[in-house]
């Protein structure tokens, strides 16, 4: 494999307002699924300025960008308003996503505001972390993500192998019946979508899954590189979007692992940028 030139999209970055960066320690004490990914010795806070320099130092053309998808709506709203500030401030280098409460009783409104405001997404929502079935719903996101022509990221575990702060309950076959629910719907299931990709191999699941994508986000701490070569074999090279979870990783050791199997300059390319512009209808 070369290192083809290619205008590298990053479609899985988080970011918090420094606000509330400062008040960690009372969020953790208010959302669970936060104290447990915060107290990870791996875990770091990231505020849109320190993005977007850590993308200029390694080549990051544009990133999507969102904050934590907190249990509390009013807390996934603060994130929101300065994801969309945020996006004001660099229109060129980012895209938002937002964070929203599938249970909130102002949903609807929520997501408008946030569309009104430039965000493009909804993503990356934690379906244990948030109280949320994918298997059983939630429906009404669902709908309303396809209305308004808006893509859908959502945090997928693999169901087998060593635990981890964050690894929720819910894996390849939610989000297969939430796919299923949900035909039309622009999805991608990060982490490699807890494996999913793999049963592509089916006829009868590819058919259901024709609108899905998958995310690299924390691989290289899942996966050994031949994951790709896996991708590739089951016909999903296609789907697979270039996300590094910041500020967990920073995108060189993705891109370094992509060498170690057997992809081709056309495959890294559509990788790190073709695949993206489809799933975000970039033109």
């Amino acid at each position: 494999m070369g290192s083809p030139e290619v205008p590298i999209i990053d479609v899985h970055t988080h970011i918090l307002p420094p606000e509330l960066i400062a008040r960690a320690h009372e969020l953790e004490e208010r959302d669970e699924h936060f104290r447990a990914l915060s107290r990870t010795p791996n875990n770091r806070y990231a505020t849109v300025e320190e993005l977007v320099r850590d993308m200029d130092g390694a080549g990051v053309s544009l990133s999507v960008t969102f904050g934590f998808a907190f249990k509390d709506p009013g807390l996934c709203r603060e994130v929101n308003d300065y994801v969309a500030a945020s996006v004001a401030l660099y229109p060129d280098r980012l895209i938002g996503f937002m964070c929203v409460q599938p249970f909130d009783p102002g949903l609807e409104r929520e997501i408008s505001r946030c569309a009104a405001a430039g965000l493009r997404g909804v993503g990356e929502l934690f379906p244990d972390g948030q109280g949320f079935s994918l298997k059983e719903g939630p429906a009404r996101l669902g709908g309303l993500c396809r209305e308004a022509g808006l893509p859908l990221l959502l945090h997928v575990n693999e169901q087998v192998g060593h635990f981890y702060p964050g690894k929720g309950g819910q894996g390849a076959a939610d989000a297969y019946a939430f796919a299923a629910a949900n035909p039309g719907l622009r999805v991608c299931f990060a982490h490699w979508g807890g494996g999913l990709l793999f049963y592509e191999l089916m006829p009868e699941v590819r058919r259901v899954l024709e609108n899905v994508y998958y995310d690299t986000a924390a691989g290289p701490f899942l996966y050994d590189p031949r994951v790709y070569d896996v991708a590739k074999a089951s016909g999903c090279i296609r789907k697979v979007l270039f996300g590094t979870d910041y500020p967990l990783l920073g995108p060189e050791r993705y891109i370094r692992r992509m060498g170690d199997g057997r992809l081709g300059d056309d495959d890294v390319r559509m990788i790190l940028s073709e695949n993206a512009r489809r799933f975000l209808d970039l033109h």
